[in-house]
């Protein structure tokens, strides 16, 4: 299981310079796409695509990127990378990495250029600065060979280009994209989209100068919520057709400053939910406990995000936080199996809710049982204000923005749950569903717009005084 920590960032965070304020997130199940009608004949010989994206989902056939009728990027069903070219025969770079990491930022830069008389330089594929050099299947294109990306209106909707879905209307991509590039007519580097952070020695973004996007590129900074194909090149090449893109799928979650969201690879519960939205929607529809966790771990610092329950009747829910290990072997997790969870416990039709962990053993619960002021019912917003800097550890639940902690709302102490470091975000649902806000991208309607006092995160109720979302840029500072 992939757990981001501040040591292990993984290109994802600069300390500082250029930055990155949104992205655009992608969602199979909503058949989400960016496509635009080709302007005028381009290029079919040279062309750059640059994009960095942050998956969500893995292991399915196929995760497109971009691409334009067979012309294609994407992550194939086994999470290798690939770049086919096609015009009438493939000519295709296939990775033999694979690409697994949800917790992270990928840099993905594409280069078709035939008119090179090396082979080997027609067509190239570079991730996080690096060039690909080690592939399962590689086979150059001929020189001067023309593909699809390129071909003007009349070649009809299949030679639209497109974010986030083949062509043929599957194969969609689930996750966050962000900065993206399109030159058409010219073969660009990786070094002219990103550079090697002084400090750190990881790929972050830089400014893009070179201009070149031809008569067909654009650049996308999904900035403008009510125009998400905004085209920021210059060139006025907007996106014109944006099915099921709305201002809703805007985000924060970007390249210099990546968020929590939740763990697609956490397979070691018995029963594993289903997540989606951009990995912030925990399902759980099986009659058993199903669990999940964050992609960030915490071992110091303070920690607020929100979580919203969409049942109000029926079974658990158990919403908290847990060491990264586990009391069982993988794939035998009940929920009582996280070593030292604490969280917040909603049971049956709402009658019941407290302070529930486990032991550094994992196996031994006690509960400190108290009504947290009502019934929970669907709809409501749990905030929960994680401190793990003062000596006992403590954490506070809100619901719906009100303290429902017993003792006039004192912080509980939960230091006996927190001496196996470090921790993240734990839920473990049984039979329903939780929709999660970790600031940089939610499901649920958002009408505040609260921040926390770095100007992070988007929340419905504004964070403590002190506690900040879990992001890598209050990581570096406080974790």
């Amino acid at each position: 299981m992939e757990v981001l920590q501040r040591t292990a960032n993984r290109g994802s965070i600069a300390t500082g310079g250029y930055d990155i304020a949104n992205s655009l997130k992608f969602e199979e199940d909503n058949s989400e796409v960016i496509a635009t009608t080709n302007q005028a004949a381009g290029d079919r010989k040279t062309w750059t695509f640059s994009a960095w994206v942050k998956r969500t989902e893995i292991t399915y056939d196929y995760a497109t990127i971009f691409g334009a009728e067979f012309t294609i990027i994407k992550f194939l069903g086994d999470d290798r990378l690939g770049l086919e070219l096609y015009n009438g025969t493939y000519y295709s770079l296939i990775t033999t990495q694979k690409f697994r990491d949800t917790s992270a930022w990928y840099h993905i830069v594409a280069v078709c250029d035939t008119t090179q008389a090396t082979a080997s330089e027609r067509s190239r594929l570079y991730v996080n600065g690096e060039r690909v050099t080690v592939f399962d299947t590689s086979n150059s294109p001929p020189l001067n060979s023309e593909f699809a990306i390129g071909q003007a209106g009349s070649a009809g909707s299949g030679a639209w280009l497109r974010l986030g879905q083949f062509f043929a209307g599957s194969d969609y991509f689930n996750g966050y994209m962000a900065e993206v590039h399109y030159l058409n007519g010219t073969a660009a580097q990786a070094s002219d989209f990103g550079e090697y952070d002084s400090d750190s020695g990881i790929w972050i973004p830089k400014e893009y100068t070179g201009g070149g996007y031809g008569t067909q590129g654009f650049y996308y900074k999904f900035d403008n919520a009510s125009n998400l194909g905004e085209d920021s090149s210059g060139e006025g090449h907007d996106a014109n057709n944006l099915s099921n893109i709305t201002s809703a799928d805007q985000a924060t979650d970007t390249p210099t400053n990546n968020f929590c969201t939740l763990n697609p690879l956490d397979n070691n519960w018995a029963n594993v939910p289903i997540i989606n939205e951009g990995a912030t929607n925990h399902h759980s529809d099986s009659a058993n406990f199903e669990g999940s966790s964050g992609t960030i771990a915490m071992s110091s610092g303070k920690w607020y995000w929100e979580i919203k329950t969409m049942h109000s009747d029926g079974n658990v829910y158990m919403l908290g936080i847990g060491s990264t290990q586990y009391g069982e072997a993988p794939g035998t997790q009940s929920p009582h199996d996280v070593l030292n969870f604490a969280g917040l416990y909603l049971a049956n039709s709402g009658t019941e809710g407290g302070l529930f962990v486990t032991d550094s053993t994992g196996g031994s619960v006690y509960r400190n049982a108290f009504n947290p002021g009502a019934n929970y019912s669907a709809g409501d917003i749990y905030g929960f204000a994680l401190d793990l800097d003062s000596s006992t550890q403590t954490i506070t639940f809100y619901r719906n923005g009100s303290n429902i902690n017993p003792s006039s709302g004192a912080a509980l102490d939960i230091a006996g749950a927190c001496s196996i470091l470090p921790v993240t975000v734990r839920l473990s649902i049984y039979e329903r569903e939780a929709q999660c806000n970790f600031g940089g991208y939610t499901e649920f309607s958002i009408s505040s717009a609260a921040t926390d006092a770095n100007g992070y995160g988007t929340f419905e109720y504004a964070p403590p005084t002190g506690y900040y979302a879990i992001c890598t840029k209050n990581l570096a500072e406080y974790g």
